[in-house]
C-alpha cells in the first residue's frame, strides 16, 4: 500500500528537509550583520564572508534538494555543514546547566537532519525530482 504513496512522500519529505535551509539561507543573506555578529561570537574569522557563504550554501542547497536537481551533492554539503555548525553553535556539553536542555535539543535536532541529509545523499532524491539520477 505504501508503494503507491512513495513518490509524493519522498517529494514532501525532501521539501520539508530543505525548507529550514532555504529560510535560514534567505534570512542570513538579508540580515548579514546580525548573523555575522553571532558567527563572530564563537571566534570564527571573517564573519561577514562566512555569513554570505553559508547563506548561499543553505539557500542554493535547499532549493537543489527541493527540486531534486543535484540533490545528492547538496544533501552531502548541507549534511557536513550542519554537522560542523552544530558542534560550533550548539555545544551543550560546555554551556551552563540551565542552558543545556535547549542547547542539547537543538544539537540533536540538527544531528537528526544530518542523518536525513546523508540518507538523501546515499539514496537520491527519488522519482519526483528534476535529477532523479543525480
Amino acid at each position: 500500500m505504501l508503494d503507491s504513496f512513495k513518490s509524493p512522500l519522498v517529494l514532501v519529505g525532501r521539501i520539508m528537509l530543505a525548507l529550514m535551509f532555504v529560510l535560514s539561507g534567505f534570512d542570513k543573506l538579508i540580515h548579514v550583520s546580525a548573523t555575522a555578529g553571532y558567527i563572530a561570537s564563537v571566534g570564527l574569522p571573517m564573519p561577514a564572508v562566512l555569513t554570505v557563504l553559508s547563506g548561499l550554501l543553505e539557500l542554493i542547497g535547499g532549493l537543489a534538494i527541493m527540486t531534486g536537481f543535484w540533490a545528492r551533492w547538496a544533501a552531502l554539503a548541507l549534511g557536513f555543514f550542519t554537522l560542523v555548525a552544530s558542534v560550533l553553535f550548539h555545544p551543550y556539553w560546555s554551556v551552563p546547566a540551565d542552558q543545556q536542555m535547549v542547547t542539547q535539543l537543538l544539537f540533536m535536532k540538527n544531528i537528526s537532519v544530518v542523518g536525513g541529509m546523508f540518507i538523501l545523499a546515499a539514496l537520491g532524491p527519488g522519482p519526483a525530482s528534476m535529477g532523479s539520477k543525480s
